[in-house]
């Protein structure tokens, strides 16, 4: 009788203690995972904002001083270097150009993307997941197979060379993604709105603009600054499908033909500032939206 008491208080004793090394175990792992995750990211981050800054500081050097002292801050900051490549190297042109398609495509597809996720999350018809996981693989299928008959399409279309040829194919390469997150959001909404919408008379046009759209604005915001990020720096489809004059350059081309020619003229004052005023607007974007892309990328995990 006696053994047994000793047993079963050693027992109870013994279970607080393994309690506690579990959580002290516990609380050492999270511990190593936040300094490898933390350290992860301040490398990253390095990684990404030391170029970003070299960019900005030699924007405002001459080219001499680029050449001579790269790695130098600017002791005179040359703030006519900005308004000399917007004006005598066309970045201005080239940017309203690539304002202009970016704009037009991310409306297009937002709307056509937004129109098609709502139908493939809220309804159920034959051939739903058949459509829905077409436009998933259209995610995987590298731009670069198509280029070539993309290329005829455009020309037979008499759409070469023009920014209504651009905003088509920039809206059809961002609906896959558009589609895929869009459907995941609406899934995320709740029925009930809709539904009471319905019973009072409202149609289904009348529900999803008024209603639903509202209701989706952080994912809105979400993958519209993700369709612009993309689009913005897209150069490879403007390089295959705008080589016409080059008073309709994109930015991406502009500075890509900038480049080249410093190996004759040696302007590399002007190459950093279109590559400053190439940035910045995406990054002011970004900065803006922050918190709305946040609350779009976890509306889901939240639901």
């Amino acid at each position: 009788m006696t053994a047994n008491t000793v047993s079963v208080e050693n027992q109870t004793s013994a279970a607080p203690a393994a309690g506690k090394a579990r959580r002290n175990w516990r609380r050492s792992e999270g511990g190593v995972l936040n300094v490898f995750s933390h350290g992860f990211l301040f490398l990253w981050g390095i990684m990404v904002g030391v170029p970003m800054l070299w960019v900005l500081w030699s924007s405002l050097k001459t080219s001499g001083d680029i050449l001579a002292h790269p790695w130098s801050l600017p002791t005179h900051p040359h703030f006519e270097n900005w308004s000399h490549a917007w004006s005598e190297a066309s970045i201005g042109q080239y940017f309203i150009n690539s304002a202009i398609v970016v704009g037009f495509s991310t409306v297009g597809t937002m709307i056509l993307g937004s129109m098609a996720a709502y139908v493939l999350a809220r309804f159920e018809f034959p051939g739903n997941r058949f459509i829905y996981f077409l436009f998933v693989s259209g995610m995987a299928f590298p731009v670069v197979m198509v280029l070539v008959p993309l290329f005829f399409v455009t020309k037979s279309m008499g759409l070469l060379n023009t920014f209504p040829g651009l905003i088509l194919v920039y809206i059809a390469y961002s609906l896959p993604f558009t589609v895929f997150f869009m459907t995941s959001f609406f899934r995320t909404l709740p029925t009930t709105v809709a539904e009471a919408a319905l019973v009072d008379g409202a149609s289904h046009t009348r529900t999803f603009f008024q209603i639903m759209l509202p209701m989706s604005k952080p994912g809105l915001i979400s993958i519209g600054v993700f369709n612009v990020l993309g689009q913005w720096n897209q150069y490879l489809l403007p390089i295959v499908l705008n080589q016409g004059d080059q008073k309709n350059y994109l930015l991406t081309q502009g500075l890509a033909d900038l480049a080249v020619q410093q190996g004759y003229a040696g302007d590399w004052a002007a190459l950093f500032a279109g590559l400053a005023i190439a940035m910045l607007p995406v990054l002011a974007v970004y900065v803006v939206f922050q918190k709305q892309i946040q609350a779009g990328l976890t509306a889901g995990a939240l639901k």
